[in-house]
């Protein structure tokens, strides 16, 4: 009796949600024509549109009768690629309901034929939902019609049978992609090894490097990292130390130092002390890392609290060579503001002027929001300033910061002043800022003040 009144209730639930469906999207598009495609051209403004590929979009996600509800609505005359393809990207993890709506959709416009794209995402679709079956069902629909399948959508289908567990399956695939009319390509070998790596089946991935080579197959970057990360995920670091070396001595040199994949694969799987003995024992011997790999070892230091170790370790870095990005700055700056080192991240922001990069606001927030909590106002304001002559202009996010900080420290004039600055620059307040500053100003005596803001709202608001 409780599993009738559950069944009875859930059609309801959605028999209602159908009808608002319907009505909501009648009341946006009246016509057919207000969303429809013609020769590239839709009929009405973008938001019809996409507000129809939204309403669609939930039907397919949520009604039992999608098919029903999707022929109730009278839609037939817009289905097209475009309409296929952006419903079909909106239900990525619906699998049997985005095949169920492609099939609607192949049946209900006559002149509808379905390209590769549409395909290719269902494809994509089944195989991250595990409808296995299925996906084979549509690959068949693809051979018949003489669809290729391209070779990034075979690497999604081995990488997701990897990550399952389902390994033989994954061969499969890589042995039938002369069926596909898909060579196999350097991305194809790739996904297989992580497949391979995956299940911890190294002896086979291996065995596949060697094949690799074999068929004069030219390894790129993924295809050393992928052994190396699987290698060091399992605590395997002397062997992948002795794959680089044994690749480079092929002739098959990696595209960045071997040293650098170590330490990227030692992070990966979360052995952050061994990636900074790694890149110790770099620095002593005169070495730096790539600057992207630096900046992966900072970011992995800085949330585990080392900051110090950070910044000595920047400066060790920097002395031998390597050439700081924007984001090396973006995470030097913001860790030693973090920890009051504001001399520190005032001389990191400085050299990255030098070295032509104009501040963004996130790369000066940081220490605004430090000079703020040490108390230094004034610092901060003159600050400030210097920035919105010298960087870009601040935005939203920077200013609710500063109201924050202001009204806090008691600095309730000042507040007022940023706040219409604010809205000069045509970035809106929220209500309770209003109320933050005007409730200062009002407590400390300033009600002119507090009486012009109090308008400056009303006016903004047009109440």
């Amino acid at each position: 009796m409780i599993l009738f009144a559950k069944s009875i209730l859930s059609k309801t639930t959605t028999a209602n949600f159908s009808n608002r469906t319907i009505r909501t999207l009648k009341s946006i598009a009246p016509d057919h024509r207000s969303t429809a495609v013609d020769g590239g051209r839709r009929y009405g403004t973008n938001d019809d549109y996409f507000a129809t590929i939204h309403h669609i979009s939930n039907i397919v996600r949520r009604d039992i009768y999608l098919e029903r509800t999707l022929n109730k609505m009278c839609i037939s005359r817009i289905v097209d690629s475009e309409l296929v393809y952006r419903v079909l990207r909106s239900c990525c993890r619906s699998g049997i309901e985005s095949f169920r709506f492609f099939n609607w959709a192949r049946t209900q416009n006559p002149q509808y034929e379905p390209t590769t794209v549409e395909f290719e995402e269902l494809l994509k679709i089944l195989a991250k939902t595990r409808h296995w079956e299925t996906m084979w069902k549509v690959v068949h629909q693809m051979k018949t019609q003489k669809l290729p399948i391209s070779s990034s959508v075979v690497s999604f289908i081995i990488e997701h049978y990897g990550k399952n567990g389902l390994i033989d399956q994954a061969v499969e695939v890589f042995n039938k992609c002369n069926s596909f009319n898909c060579s196999q390509t350097t991305e194809i070998y790739n996904s297989l090894l992580f497949a391979l790596c995956e299940v911890k089946n190294f002896q086979g991935a291996y065995a596949l490097i060697r094949r690799m080579v074999r068929k004069g197959v030219v390894p790129d970057k993924k295809t050393y990292s992928v052994l190396v990360n699987g290698w060091c995920s399992a605590g395997k670091m002397k062997e992948a130390q002795m794959f680089l070396e044994e690749m480079s001595e092929k002739g098959f040199n990696p595209p960045v130092r071997g040293r650098d994949l170590l330490i990227d694969g030692l992070l990966n799987a979360g052995y952050l002390e061994s990636a900074k003995g790694l890149v110790r024992k770099m620095t002593k011997e005169g070495f730096v890392p790539d600057v992207s790999t630096f900046n992966s070892l900072t970011e992995a230091i800085c949330q585990a609290g080392e900051i110090d170790f950070c910044i000595g370790l920047y400066h060790d870095v920097c002395r031998l060579g390597l050439c700081p990005d924007i984001e090396t700055y973006k995470i030097m700056i913001a860790a030693s503001s973090k920890i009051g080192k504001l001399d520190e991240a005032f001389s990191i922001l400085y050299r990255s002027i030098e070295d032509g990069n104009k501040p963004f606001p996130s790369l000066y927030a940081p220490i605004l929001k430090g000079l703020f909590r040490n108390g230094m106002f004034d610092d901060a304001f003159s600050f400030f300033s210097d920035m919105k002559q010298k960087g870009h202009p601040p935005n939203r996010p920077i200013y609710t910061m500063i109201l924050k900080m202001c009204t806090r420290g008691g600095r309730y004039i000042e507040a007022a002043n940023y706040l219409i600055e604010m809205t000069e620059f045509k970035l809106s307040p929220m209500s309770r800022h209003f109320d933050m500053v005007t409730d200062g100003l009002k407590n400390c005596g300033k009600h002119d003040m507090a009486k012009k803001i109090e308008q400056l709202e009303i006016s903004m608001r047009g109440m």
